[in-house]
């Protein structure tokens, strides 16, 4: 697989994220105490137990093993983030950490570019990554199974819930509940994408760039310990020291405590 940074710019990302960015700005004109409960409540469940627990510590690394009911659930949850299909998000990820940093390889390594490695290859994305043979090499796993082929888990949450913010508090709990948590989700896994192989430090001689990057770790919910990850990515602690603060890893902790995961690999 060759990522090619000239392919064209697909116009329907860039006009539907544009349209979130500017949703997420407005918001702030409709700021409340309540409103910012919503949008904090949404974007904290969404972007840690979604995608950082499920897409990313579960379904691409397989780091612990959990119910198929509650796997489900939390997928759907991660839909919300509306950052692709789980099956694209979760090749595209192992795809990163086999060929990391590795230019026209690695989806979105820096050293293809800053920008390119934050959001610039998503608004030029490659094809093949769609492509039915593609998937069916990286995520056999997943692509067998009808939970992940079903198209319409990417959007059918996202409207139930602006459905039920529009009901309850209109257009602005919409674009709280909504839009805001979206890009600042977008945001948060971009930049460990990005900033976490460009700043901070290397407990690890690994043969990439990844760093730990304190503030990244503390936004993303522990992701931005990304040395430790590239160190042992199946581990599902990427905060291996007391001050390296992993809500990921604490919420997966309590899950096992509680019997709802097993076979931990810490």
């Amino acid at each position: 697989m060759e990522q090619d940074k000239n392919f064209p710019l697909n116009k329907g990302i860039a006009v539907i994220m544009g349209l979130f960015h500017i949703g997420a700005v407005l918001a702030l004109f409709f700021t409340t105490p309540n409103r910012i409960l919503l949008g904090f409540t949404v974007w904290a469940i969404v972007s840690s137990v979604g995608i950082g627990v499920c897409y990313h510590r579960l379904l691409t690394h397989r780091g612990y093993e959990t119910y198929k009911w509650l796997e489900y659930l939390m997928a759907t949850i991660a839909a919300l983030g509306q950052q692709s299909l789980a099956i694209i998000w979760v090749a595209l990820h192992r795809i990163h950490h086999k060929f990391t940093e590795q230019p026209g390889k690695d989806p979105h390594t820096p050293r293809d570019g800053r920008w390119w490695s934050h959001m610039d290859w998503i608004l030029h994305p490659n094809p093949e990554f769609q492509n039915s043979v593609f998937l069916n090499k990286w995520v056999p796993d997943l692509i067998r199974q009808p939970f992940y082929r079903k198209r319409y888990i990417q959007w059918l949450p996202t409207v139930v819930l602006a459905t039920l913010c529009l009901i309850f508090g209109g257009v602005p709990a919409v674009l709280w509940g909504v839009t805001l948590p979206v890009v600042v989700g977008w945001h948060q896994t971009w930049l460990v994408n990005s900033a976490t192989h460009i700043w901070g430090k290397r407990r690890f001689d690994t043969p990439d760039d990844s760093r730990n990057l304190w503030w990244v770790g503390l936004l993303a919910w522990g992701e931005g310990w990304h040395n430790n990850h590239h160190y042992d990515p199946v581990r599902a602690r990427h905060g291996i020291v007391w001050y390296e603060f992993d809500v990921n890893w604490y919420f997966i902790k309590t899950l096992q405590f509680f019997g709802l995961v097993w076979k931990v690999k810490d």
